[in-house]
This record gives C-alpha cells, structure tokens and sequence, in this order.
C-alpha cells in the first residue's frame, strides 16, 4: 500500500483489532498475514485471530485484573472481545471461547469490511510507504522480520520461551474418574476434575520431573515467562509447587465423598460441541511421547488420545521503554506502531488492547489529529505506560495487573475493596478520555 490507508503487519489478535478500528472509522487498511503460504511453530490453521495457547481469556469478574480490562475494551467497542463473547464456551466465571470458531469468524467478518484488503504474504521489510504502519507480528515475527525490526531499532530482540498445553480427544476420556465442578460453585460445573490422593501425586510429580525434554539450547534453558512455565519446570521448583499452583484444590470438593482432594487436575472444553479438552495449567516441552507416558498416569487418561501435544515457542518482543511512546508509537519514526505481544505487553486481552489502541492512534496520526494518553489510572493507560516508562535494563513483557494502578486517593486497606475501588475509578476515568479524545 502506497497511498494514504494504514498498513498492518500480522494478522493476530492485535491485528485484526487494529484493522477493524481503523475500517470502522471510514480508513482504507491492508492487513498482511504471511500463513498459511509460510507457517509459524504454533498455528494450526490460516484463519485470522487464532488463539495458539490456551482458550481462556480470563476472568469476567471485574474485581479481577482481567475483568477490568475486558470491562475497558467493551467500552471502547473491541471487535475482537465482542466475537469471543459469541464464540464462548462453558468455564464457570471466565471468558474461554472455542478457538477455532473465534479465529472463523474474526476473519470472516473483516473479509466483509470494504475498507478492508486482506494480503496473504510475508513481509520480509519494514514497507515504506506514506501512511501509518502497524507492526503485529506477535511472538512468532517471522526471521527475516525480526532482523528488519532489530535492525530498525538498533537493538537486537528479547525474548522468553512460552509454551502451549496438550490437547485431548474427548471420546478417548473417562469422565467417570472424575467429577464436574467450577471453582467455589461459581458458574456452572464447567470443568471436569481429577482428584488425587497424595500417593498419585508424589507419584506423579516423581515421574513428571524424571521425564524427557525437548532439547534447547544451554543458554536459552531457563528463559521462560514467569505466568506460563511449563508444568514440569513448576514441579522442578518443590514439590509442592503444583499443589499450590495449576493442582490446587481449594473450592473443588469431591461431591462423590464431600472431601477436598490433596490436588486437583482440571481439564476444560476448548470448543462448543466439547469434542476437546485441554489440560488446564499444562504447559510443557516433554517430548511427545513422554507426554503420553506421564499424562496417562492420571485417572481418566489411561487411554486419551492427543489432538495436539503441548509445546514450547520462541517469543519475540521488542525493549519497548527504549523504543515506543505511550501511544504505542515508534519515537523515531512516528507513522510506525507496535501492537500485541512483539511491543512487550503479554497475555491475549492485553495484545487486543494494545491493538486497539495502535488502531486508534494510527487513525489520528492519519487524519492530524492530536493524540490523547490514556489516564493511568485506567487498566489500558497503565499498561501503555508501563512498556514506554519501565526501566529499560531489565524490562520484561507484562500482563495488567492492580499493582500498576496508582494508589492515590485509595485509603481502603482491605484488597478487595481496594481493587474494587480502582476499578470503578478506571472506568470513571475512561468515559472522559473517550469524551474528549472523540474515541
């Protein structure tokens, strides 16, 4: 695209937010999308806004970190939060969607945008062109991207290993090993559970932490991103850890014996007909056929089958306080922009907000007009300003979190009132920004 419309590169969840913020507001876009001609490490199908990792998009409880920021991108019209919300699936008081009806759909309704012109291409360059660019290329930037981008930047990339969860075939299941229940009742009996004893836990933490890996590299061996460790690098940290970590029973009583267990296994549907369940909190590199070994260790599994093994990616993301403005806006070249995971937020909420953004202010730099920081005291302006002011040394890509509110004017020490009071104040303060940015 040479003409006045905005480029995007990467079709992910950040951008098709992006394409569809600047389509809605009468902009021309060409979005850029290299599968399925070139594939990544990760995706499964050529559909835009494929969800690679886990379905779940979190909390909708918005006394929670991600229900206020979902709460936040309602209220800014996020198209990709309104296709999830259609494309939901059973998961008690969270947003988990059928991943593949989700990514269908995205695509679908941004093919029948006039103002939008999909590219099925790799872009192996920073395109030069008159109008705004939106770099989304996500955590798998293709190689030759990623050497533009560092090259562009002048730094070279960070990164961090994340990994995906296995995925199970429903008919190969006994659900009779297990019991349905929701976390403290809340929603329906949207999970199916696997109680252990400690005996099967010790065993199988003993077995988990004994198991094959996938090899990597000596000095990339312990880069992984705190909030989605493999499974058996959190057993390898004590062993209790899982039992207080993705195994922990708490508010999952056994109906059949009205005890809690000494840890729990929880599976969750990933799509509307609950043809498949994943392993919630499984993250793992184990080879694959340690992974049927050690999973078919659990009562219930002794005969599932995989549709997908778990499995470890390469994430790149860019040192964002170095580089970008809070507008997510490159300080050097101000009609580029970065959006999702690559500009150093982390989490699928946060990379559609990220779009959202960039969408928006691309617009403006479009269009002349100023543009407006969000409040920091609203979820999405404390995640901007958390990438362009961290300290650049040790910067590492973030999820939202309350504790990147300020707490001015918050004098309630109970945490949940406290939470309960930012949030409300968020929202009070992007209602004005929305009124006077023209959003």
């Amino acid at each position: 695209m040479s003409g006045s419309g905005v480029l995007i590169i990467g079709g992910g969840l950040a951008g098709v937010e992006a394409a569809y913020q600047v389509a809605k507001r009468g902009m021309a876009v060409e979005l850029w999308e290299m599968r399925p001609a070139s594939k990544t490490e990760a995706h499964l199908t050529p559909f835009l806004g494929e969800m690679v990792c886990s379905n779940s998009l979190g909390s909708m409880e918005l006394g929670s970190a991600s229900g206020l920021l979902k709460e936040e991108l309602r209220r800014l019209d996020s198209f990709f939060l309104r296709q999830a919300e259609v494309s939901r699936v059973p998961a008690g008081n969270s947003l988990s969607v059928d991943r593949m009806l989700l990514a269908e759909r995205l695509t679908a309704e941004l093919e029948k945008m006039p103002e939008v012109t999909i590219r099925r291409e790799e872009a192996t360059k920073i395109p030069d062109q008159d109008g705004p660019v939106i770099i989304s290329t996500g955590p798998l930037t293709s190689g030759p991207l990623a050497e533009a981008i560092s090259c562009m930047t002048m730094r070279k990339n960070l990164f961090f290993y994340d990994a995906t969860s296995p995925l199970l075939i429903a008919d190969s299941i006994d659900f009779n090993a297990m019991y349905a229940a929701s976390r403290y009742d809340k929603g329906e009996a949207d999970f199916f559970n696997i109680p252990l004893d400690q005996p099967q836990y010790d065993g199988f933490v003993d077995t988990l932490t004994a198991a094959e890996l996938v090899e990597m590299p000596e000095f990339e061996k312990h880069i992984y991103f705190d909030a989605c460790l493999p499974v058996e690098e959190i057993a390898r940290r004590g062993h209790q850890s899982l039992a207080f970590g993705p195994l922990k029973p708490v508010g999952l009583p056994d109906p059949r014996t009205g005890k809690i267990p000494y840890a729990v296994v929880q599976l969750r549907t990933d799509d509307v007909h609950r043809d498949h369940y994943q392993m919630v909190g499984f993250q793992t590199r184990l080879k694959w056929g340690e992974q049927k070994r050690v999973f078919r260790m659990l009562p219930g599994l002794e005969k599932a089958e995989f549709e997908r093994f778990g499995r470890m990616h390469r994430n790149t993301y860019i040192n964002a306080p170095l580089i970008l403005s809070p507008f997510f806006q490159f300080k050097l070249h101000p009609k580029i922009f970065f959006a999702g995971q690559i500009s150093g937020v982390e989490g699928y909420v946060e990379s559609v907000a990220s779009g959202l953004l960039a969408g928006f202010f691309a617009v403006c730099t479009l269009s002349a007009q100023p543009l407006t920081e969000l409040p920091g005291t609203t979820a999405i302006g404390s995640l901007a300003r958390y990438i362009s002011h961290s300290a650049w040394k040790d910067f590492k890509p973030s999820k939202f979190s309350f504790g990147l509110l300020p707490d001015q004017g918050i004098r309630d020490r109970n945490k949940k009132n406290k939470k309960e009071m930012k949030a409300e104040r968020a929202l009070e303060d992007l209602t004005a920004w929305i009124r006077n940015s023209h959003f």
